[in-house]
């Protein structure tokens, strides 16, 4: 699929065939589109929380105000990220790079962070917008749907995937099998309104 038909026809579908297996092969494809995102620093954060047990999807949904998508989608991907992970061995990071650069971002990485957790938390929280965004295009190119979603108890969800105490969460987003058109587009506010030139007046 062209990529401009997959943003545009990315929608987010709240009726899943609950039938629908997304085959290892494809979940993986999709996961390793997602990894591709940006990070600063290269740092990775996000952590895919895959979710196929039946019932921890029925207790998510307890705490998610009963959304259907939640148990009926193929799969759930709770997006959380390790707000930490700029101080874990960060020259894995850069394994790839040549050695004057590695250096160069792996010590600087250190004092960019130190002593700034709303930068770490807001890293972290960047990081996984950009991976879910991805995710839901791949998805959409791949022939599945998605949804992104917001609507749900986040301290009762992050103990029931047992979250790290140094990991934050962040939305969640159901794939699969569509069995209902979505709603017609609410719509989108026209460039005019968004686009600044240069700085606001």
């Amino acid at each position: 699929m062209d990529t401009f038909d997959a943003i545009y026809g990315r929608r987010a579908v709240k009726h899943f065939d609950s039938e629908n297996e997304i085959p290892d092969a494809d979940l993986r494809r999709l996961l390793e589109a997602a990894i591709q995102s940006p990070t600063s620093f290269n740092i990775q954060h996000w952590r895919f929380v895959v979710v196929r047990d039946p019932e921890l999807r029925r207790r998510i949904r307890e705490n998610g105000n009963d959304q259907a998508q939640m148990t009926d989608a193929s799969v759930l991907v709770v997006m959380t990220a390790d707000v930490d992970a700029w101080k874990k061995d960060p020259r894995r990071y850069w394994r790839n790079a040549p050695a004057d650069v590695a250096d160069l971002l792996v010590n600087w990485m250190g004092p960019f962070h130190d002593g700034k957790p709303q930068l770490q938390r807001d890293e972290a929280m960047r990081s996984i917008g950009m991976a879910m965004q991805t995710l839901m295009l791949a998805a959409k190119a791949a022939g599945y749907e998605s949804c992104p979603m917001i609507g749900f108890e986040h301290d009762a969800v992050a103990k029931l995937i047992n979250l790290p105490a140094d990991h934050c969460i962040g939305p969640m987003v159901a794939i699969g099998r569509g069995t209902k058109d979505p709603w017609p587009k609410p719509g989108q506010l026209p460039l005019e309104e968004v686009v600044v030139e240069n700085r606001f007046a």
